[in-house]
């Protein structure tokens, strides 16, 4: 029987923010979102994570910003079920039946970390506020989805340099940070901008509704 989570288990990264040098900006409350086009989450919504992967964010965006003064933005984690199938019945959604297919760049309701508060989605900018080349924006959606052709995919294999350097960036600062908590994660291979717990961990969990969450932590009603 698949473990529950607790609203215990879950922390705020909102709250943690200016500490640790970061700035959350949760696309899904945003109506002029890159994917979709219109709002998935309450406009007041906050950004929650499963606790052992909070903490590899922290120390990944603290020693991201004092080694390279580069600032994490958060962009979305905990996603519940609801919002997975508000996304699937978005107008674009529904104009690209070939996310849902393999390989899928929309995950199914119920599947993946982030309707466990297990996965993150993370870019970078600089000092200036100004977005760092990761090759793609986040939320990249490509009609094609294998590597060859996909840019957000990280075995895309024609960026430039300075991309691969930045990218590289990113994922030393999760790796190193997960390496040092003992916190096993997995960088998504078709977007370069998703980190989650390992699969063989998040799958032992029961994943979350909104109806299984307090209303502070709500983030669709």
């Amino acid at each position: 029987m698949a473990k529950a989570i607790y609203s215990h288990d879950l922390l705020c990264m909102n709250n943690m923010a200016e500490e640790y040098n970061y700035r959350v900006d949760l696309a899904y409350a945003r109506e002029d979102n890159l994917l979709f086009g219109e709002r998935i989450y309450k406009e007041n919504a906050r950004l929650w994570l499963y606790k052992d992967l909070a903490k590899v964010v922290w120390l990944a965006a603290k020693n991201c910003y004092s080694k390279h003064n580069l600032r994490f933005i958060l962009y979305d984690g905990l996603r519940p079920v609801d919002a997975q199938k508000a996304m699937m019945h978005t107008r674009r959604a529904k104009e690209n039946p070939h996310w849902m297919e393999e390989p899928l760049l929309l995950s199914m309701p119920g599947n993946g970390g982030h309707p466990r508060g297990m996965a993150i989605d993370i870019g970078l900018e600089d000092e200036n506020d100004q977005l760092i080349d990761m090759g793609c924006p986040f939320d990249f959606m490509t009609e094609n989805s294998y590597p060859e052709y996909n840019q957000a995919h990280r075995a895309y294999n024609a960026h430039s340099p300075t991309v691969y350097q930045n990218q590289n960036i990113l994922n030393d600062a999760m790796s190193n940070a997960a390496k040092i908590l003992k916190i096993g994660i997995t960088p998504l291979a078709e977007e370069w901008w998703d980190f989650r717990l390992d699969k063989h961990f998040y799958e032992q969990f029961k994943p979350l509704s909104e109806a299984d969450l307090p209303d502070e932590i709500k983030s669709m009603s």
